[in-house]
């Protein structure tokens, strides 16, 4: 194994009984401001997924008006999927680096860029005006969005996660997928609202740019959030340690990342359906029901967006539970539901009266649930400290971009050439399968420190507790190294 910092440091405490003070209670207001600080990074990210999900077939004449009728919303999508492309490479530069100089100084950075970028699409000429140079431009745009998104999911999840105390770190973590269904609810009713005021001409001329300027007051907002706020108690025990992290090279880091290659394929597995689920709920289903089931525009956008919601609503109740039964349990509830009820689902919503769309919709949304309340709490506990911001980064974003950001792609893809209305189950059932054989491979995580860390408390008492706990551990069984 190549993580000898964490070992050695998990090893300074077992020679030794641990006592109160190597336990760490997090202060209640540093942790609200740091979970909405990372909350709203993750809101900023998905709320221009919404927006380009929401206003695509406007896109679509604005950028693509020379390309056939047929050809102009897969291009536009084709558009949204090349920027997942660059995403591991984002990964790869802010992971990293957020390791070795810390979490809060990056994700201030991703932050900044991701607004500026999503502010300037706003601000790019149609085609009729530029030609060829619009949709070039808007290629652009999308590439310093997806570099900056790179570094922000896993920069985000790790914050929190660091930040929270063990037996509340569910609880906490499903609030950045809270943010990223805020983010997302903000863009879609920000397109309904504008489509449903404007008519079609308006809407192409100037008003689907509205959306994207509001960018940069949000990003402005939440750079000032996390400038305030203070690095992880994780990363600055790390930087106390014996050999500070400024000393970790490239070639270092990928030693140790190499040691742990078997967590990070269980990474890429579960945010495999994780985001498949997430990316044709979210961002293809409003044009698979006006572009296939010729279902009305309007009428689809604002159903996701009751879905959404409510999905808002469930999230922090199934964060509560994953801390009470287990990471576990509940993903796999996620992808044994998804698996069995995905054809049903879609089934109901090719009816095409409202109460069937609704309720096919809403049962996915819930095993969609299942999954966003867990994976921010999930994923960071694969790794230990010294990498665990890059080995997130690099690891979600690989899964991301070759099967969750291509998902409304491929999915639009086989149907044209299938010519079969299922194939959106189809694809979710194969990625239900592979999350289940993943979260059976992975270790409950649930009310346990944080690999290379010591136990987090929420308060004094909950601090004697932990301690307690771990002295009657200590006396059960013998002392083994951590995995």
């Amino acid at each position: 194994m190549n993580n000898a910092k964490d070992s050695s440091h998990r090893k300074r405490f077992r020679r030794r009984r641990l006592t109160l003070d190597d336990i760490t209670v997090v202060d209640s207001a540093m942790l609200k401001r740091a979970v909405s600080a990372a909350a709203l990074g993750n809101a900023m990210e998905w709320f221009d997924f919404g927006v380009y999900s929401y206003i695509a077939f406007a896109l679509s004449e604005v950028f693509f008006h020379d390309l056939p009728e047929n050809m102009r919303l897969m291009a536009t999508f084709a558009t949204f999927a090349i920027a997942f492309l660059v995403r591991p490479l984002g990964g790869l530069f802010f992971g990293p680096l957020g390791d070795r100089v810390g979490r809060q100084k990056v994700l201030a950075a991703t932050m900044i860029i991701m607004a500026i970028s999503t502010f300037c699409i706003g601000l790019i000429p149609s085609y009729a005006t530029i030609g060829i140079a619009a949709p070039i431009l808007l290629l652009i745009a999308r590439l310093v969005q997806g570099f900056s998104t790179g570094g922000e999911y896993g920069g985000a999840a790790t914050f929190i996660a660091e930040y929270s105390p063990d037996r509340k770190r569910g609880f906490m973590g499903s609030w950045l997928e809270f943010g990223t269904l805020a983010g997302y609810v903000l863009g879609a009713a920000l397109v309904t609202g504008i489509s449903a005021v404007m008519d079609r001409e308006t809407l192409l001329d100037w008003g689907w740019r509205i959306p994207f300027f509001i960018a940069g007051p949000l990003g402005l907002i939440g750079l000032y959030l996390r400038l305030k706020l203070e690095e992880t108690p994780a990363f600055q025990a790390l930087e106390e340690s014996a050999e500070p992290q400024e000393t970790q090279t490239h070639t270092e880091f990928f030693k140790r990342l190499w040691g742990h290659w078997r967590e990070l394929a269980i990474c890429i597995g579960l945010v495999l359906v994780f985001n498949v689920t997430d990316y044709m709920l979210l961002s293809y289903m409003p044009t698979y029901l006006s572009a296939n089931l010729k279902y009305d525009t309007n009428h689809g956008l604002l159903m996701i967006l009751i879905v959404m919601l409510l999905m808002m609503v469930i999230q922090p109740f199934l964060g509560l539970l994953c801390d009470r039964v287990g990471r576990r349990p509940v993903v796999m509830a996620g992808c044994i539901g998804t698996f069995l009820l995905a054809w049903p689902c879609f089934v109901l919503i090719q009816q095409g009266s409202h109460l069937s769309i609704f309720v096919g919709l809403m049962i996915l949304a819930a095993l969609l649930n299942c999954f966003t309340s867990t994976m921010p709490s999930t994923l960071p506990a694969l790794f230990p400290t010294s990498i665990r911001y890059g080995a997130l980064a690099i690891a979600f974003n690989v899964s991301v971009s070759v099967f969750g950001g291509t998902t409304p792609l491929v999915t639009a893809w086989l149907i044209d050439v299938t010519h079969n209305l299922m194939m959106p189950a189809i694809y979710m059932m194969g990625a239900a399968a592979i999350g289940f054989i993943t979260i059976l491979m992975t270790r409950e995580t649930a009310n346990r420190p944080l690999r290379g860390s010591t136990p987090t408390a929420a308060s004094p008492e909950e601090a004697k507790e932990l301690l307690e706990e771990h002295h009657a551990e200590q006396t059960q069984t013998p002392p083994t190294e951590q995995p």
